[in-house]
């Protein structure tokens, strides 16, 4: 492709030497839409080709992201969102580089916004846990596959993304554990799976899932009519679930990974543990789960710190 192709022309290209390069399908989603964000704010200011793309102009665009609204909440994007869609660019403006469409790339200059250390939002306790486990209805084949889809996130704080991708052979039922392939950083774990999520699982493989349009599909979770169900109907499931219960705290399918991770940590799970347990790579992802689970704290500080002792005549 020659140094005058627009950047449009380079999007494909681009996301097909990530797909080479071992991305998944939903980064490979997750990073289209963005840039393609990017292309439209290009297309609005008559930048189209690479050499347009300068560092001031990068500037424009970090700034224009920071303070667009989000069309979900009404509200600017979180900080952490903007600086998915910068990297994103970042990256493609460096395959322009290596594409020898750009000399240099100008988003290596681009000063990424500043984060703070955001606790999980929601997090439930566990008897509105128990609340959420008995809203489907258990005597139809989708509310038999969500009563076993909660409790398969519950038991095992499962990412949407993940439980998705869950095949049958995937399932241990002797050894009591899950497969989950390709997970966040393109890493397989085996995560160990509760005997009450079992016996719902089990369950839902005898009298439910044959009842599935595409029963035949190898996915372990199955929709109506998509077949694989969707990260998108994990997500009603689990909303519908804390809506009918009248919880107001924030969250869909995450909340349950999230109250999973804290009451362990609450009863008395080693932080290393439950770093495994969730997939994290690094432990500063899962220390912040001890930031939540403070009411364990603070009954032990209670109980321990001498300054919480009536004073003593010496």
């Amino acid at each position: 492709m020659s140094a005058q192709a627009t950047l449009a022309q380079f999007l494909p290209e681009y996301l097909s030497d990530l797909t080479v390069r071992g991305y998944s399908r939903e980064t490979l989603r997750v990073r289209g839409d963005q840039l393609r964000i990017f292309l439209e704010y290009c297309q609005e200011r008559s930048a189209t080709e690479p050499s347009a793309i300068t560092l001031a102009f990068v500037e424009r665009y970090a700034r224009h992201e920071s303070s667009r609204i989000s069309e979900q909440t009404g509200r600017r994007l979180a900080a952490t969102t903007a600086i998915h869609r910068l990297s994103t660019l970042k990256s493609f403006l460096g395959f322009l580089v290596k594409r020898q469409a750009m000399l240099f790339n100008p988003a290596l200059e681009l000063e990424f916004p500043r984060t703070g250390k955001h606790l999980p939002r929601g997090v439930l306790t566990a008897r509105e846990v128990e609340h959420m486990m008995l809203v489907p209805d258990i005597l139809t084949p989708c509310g038999l596959r969500n009563r076993a889809l909660l409790e398969l996130l519950y038991s095992t704080g499962m990412r949407r993304s993940e439980v998705c991708k869950l095949n049958l052979e995937d399932m241990d039922f002797g050894g009591g554990s899950v497969f989950i392939r390709q997970a966040k950083g393109h890493r397989d774990r085996i995560t160990p799976v509760g005997k009450r999520a079992l016996f719902w699982l089990q369950k839902y493989l005898e009298e439910a899932r044959p009842a599935m349009s595409d029963s035949a599909d190898a996915a372990l979770f199955l929709a109506r009519r998509t077949g694989r169900i969707t990260p998108a109907q994990v997500s009603f499931v689990v909303r519908t679930a804390r809506e009918a219960c009248g919880i107001k705290k924030p969250g869909a399918a995450h909340i349950l990974r999230h109250t999973a991770a804290t009451l362990m940590l609450e009863n008395g799970a080693d932080v290393r543990y439950v770093q495994q347990f969730l997939g994290h790579e690094a432990l500063s992802s899962t220390q912040r789960y001890t930031h939540v689970a403070i009411p364990a704290l603070k009954a032990v500080h209670a109980k321990t710190h001498p300054a919480n002792y009536p004073e003593r005549d010496p």
